[in-house]
């Protein structure tokens, strides 16, 4: 008996033995957490917040909720974090369109407020030059010319072919007077003078080319000028995105999770990312057509910058062209004079001693001759038209398809880590594995399907929506002023759509004296135009000169006295 009772307790001791490894295998090891401790305390959050090793994830509401290494505190940080992350991303790849989009903008507004103030210059300079006194008492009628114009592009309420006709009525009453220096004129006299600006041509054709070259130039510098703020404002509004709880718990899923399990190495797979982003960024995506076609709208509008509709060309001889009317009609004076009288009546004749002057006091040179080209003030912005438009054009390019191309830059940055090299090893939302589903399509629509994030397709962002229509509205006044309507002004300081004027020429349906006259303000016609002009004018009607130029003096010297 003794014998028995000795030999259980190692038989005892050896099934312990055995079953001790089994016991233990039961009770795995808690695993350390000490590099997400690491890292969450490198996002600036206390490390006390995250455990040691790992617990029970009972208490997470997004993320897994099996042994993890985020309590609960660091589960509603890293919602915060990745909504954070998110955003900055957005914004950081907005930036660089926004701010092209703003330096452009920038760049072709200082270009037309200073090519004005050159032109202006120019004339001024030249006027007195050549006209001396003559052209300082009648100086206001062309600082109001270049007021309006100013006053037009910065967005007043300005009709430009009503200012320049009466700019030409006002300027045939002040030379009318001067050819007819024997006649005392009348208020009403002088308006019905000015009823026959049109009939008889007084100017030659100048007036009619400047006002078909000067509206077209003008819309189309105004208008896209507008078209590169309101691209510039677009992106500022749509870019400050702001996730859906449905959204943000897919980029927590996405972005932190995997810390959770342990897995800080493991980067998202890269069609898990496009599904989460472009459910995040559904709403952008829709704006992406209408910004394309905007595009190509405002790059048709740069051609016609550079061709028939080009500002510099326009404004860069105007002085030669007003002195060239001017004297147009010092030739026809006698014609335009006796037209006149038939139709407005025989006017009463001055006193002789007050009509009679010396010409020996009159400075006056026969005609207007402008800078040599190293004399002209020096190109506005620092740069040529050509070069401006030449550049932004590029830009317009590398702009389209912006929106639709976001979720993917976005997955595509380095700090947004996600994986490409290998499916398997990366993570997809639950697990480091492969992910299987398909990428969803662009925009609000597409996201009904979406795997990933939760999207209520029938509530739009208003935010989106009324920039949508922005870029609608701007569109149509950029090919309205493509076919040289005049349109509306948009006030790119108010979030407004407005009303656009103007026939609607389509781009491909304009009338045959449009595409005719568009020749006839090209890139070739500015300075190499003032030579010409002045060459011609140096020996047309000099048959008359003397007589006419007479009659001018002694005009002048009435003003004088």
């Amino acid at each position: 008996m003794p014998r028995r009772r000795g030999c259980l307790p190692p038989l005892l001791c050896a099934l312990a033995a055995l079953s001790l490894p089994l016991l233990l295998a039961a009770e795995p090891r808690a695993k350390s957490c000490s590099e997400v401790r690491r890292l969450y305390a490198a996002k600036g959050f206390s490390q006390s917040e995250a455990p040691s090793h790992e617990i029970s994830g009972d208490h997470l509401k997004v993320c897994s909720q099996g042994y993890t290494c985020c309590s609960q505190e660091m589960e509603e940080k890293y919602s915060q974090q990745s909504k954070h992350d998110f955003r900055n991303a957005v914004v950081e790849l907005s930036n660089h369109l926004q701010n092209m989009f703003s330096s452009r903008y920038k760049k072709f507004d200082e270009f037309f407020k200073e090519l004005l103030e050159n032109a202006e210059k120019s004339l001024n300079d030249m006027f007195v030059r050549t006209y001396g006194r003559l052209y300082m008492q009648n100086s206001e009628l062309f600082k109001d010319l270049f007021v309006e114009l100013k006053r037009y592009y910065v967005g007043g309420n300005v009709n430009l072919e009503e200012m320049l006709n009466e700019f030409w009525a006002r300027l045939l009453e002040r030379m009318f007077r001067l050819v007819n220096p024997q006649y005392h004129f009348t208020d009403e006299y002088l308006e019905c003078v000015s009823k026959y600006t049109e009939q008889l041509k007084p100017f030659g054709d100048v007036p009619r080319k400047l006002k078909l070259q000067v509206t077209r130039a003008f819309v189309a510098a105004r208008t896209f000028a507008q078209g590169l703020a309101v691209a510039r404002d677009v992106i500022s509004k749509v870019s400050a995105v702001n996730p859906t709880p449905q959204g943000t718990r897919a980029l927590l899923k996405m972005m932190y999770c995997p810390h959770c399990r342990g897995l800080v190495s493991v980067k998202p797979c890269y069609n898990y990312c496009f599904n989460v982003m472009r459910g995040c960024l559904a709403n952008q995506g829709d704006l992406d057509a209408e910004w394309n076609i905007f595009m190509d709208s405002m790059l048709l509008v740069a051609e016609r910058l550079e061709g028939p509709f080009n500002i510099e060309s326009v404004m860069d001889p105007i002085d030669v062209k007003i002195s060239d009317a001017i004297m147009n009609m010092q030739e026809n004076s006698m014609q335009v004079s006796q037209k006149v009288f038939q139709g407005c009546g025989q006017p009463k004749t001055l006193a002789q001693g007050r009509s009679a002057r010396s010409v020996s006091e009159s400075g006056f040179s026969a005609r207007f001759r402008p800078y040599n080209p190293e004399e002209r003030p020096t190109t506005a912005a620092g740069t040529s038209l050509d070069r401006l438009v030449t550049d932004v054009k590029e830009k317009l390019k590398q702009a389209k398809k912006f929106w639709s191309s976001l979720p993917g830059n976005i997955c595509n940055d380095e700090k947004m880590s996600v994986g490409t090299v290998n499916e398997n090893e990366c993570w997809n939302g639950s697990a480091k594995s492969r992910y299987d589903f398909a990428v969803t399509g662009n925009g609000l629509a597409s996201q009904v399907n979406n795997p990933e994030v939760e999207v209520d397709i029938t509530k739009p962002d208003m935010v989106i929506r009324r920039q949508i229509m922005a870029l609608r509205v701007m569109t149509n006044k950029l090919k309205n002023a493509y076919s040289g309507n005049d349109v509306d002004f948009i006030d790119i300081s108010e979030e407004s759509s407005g009303e656009e004027s103007g026939s609607g020429c389509e781009l491909q349906q304009c009338s045959p004296e449009f595409e005719f006259n568009a020749t006839e303000v090209t890139g070739n016609s500015n300075k190499s135009d003032k030579a010409v002009n002045t060459s011609a004018a140096t020996t047309s009607g000099l048959s008359q000169a003397a007589l006419l130029l007479s009659i001018l003096f002694l005009a002048m010297q009435r003003q004088w006295r």
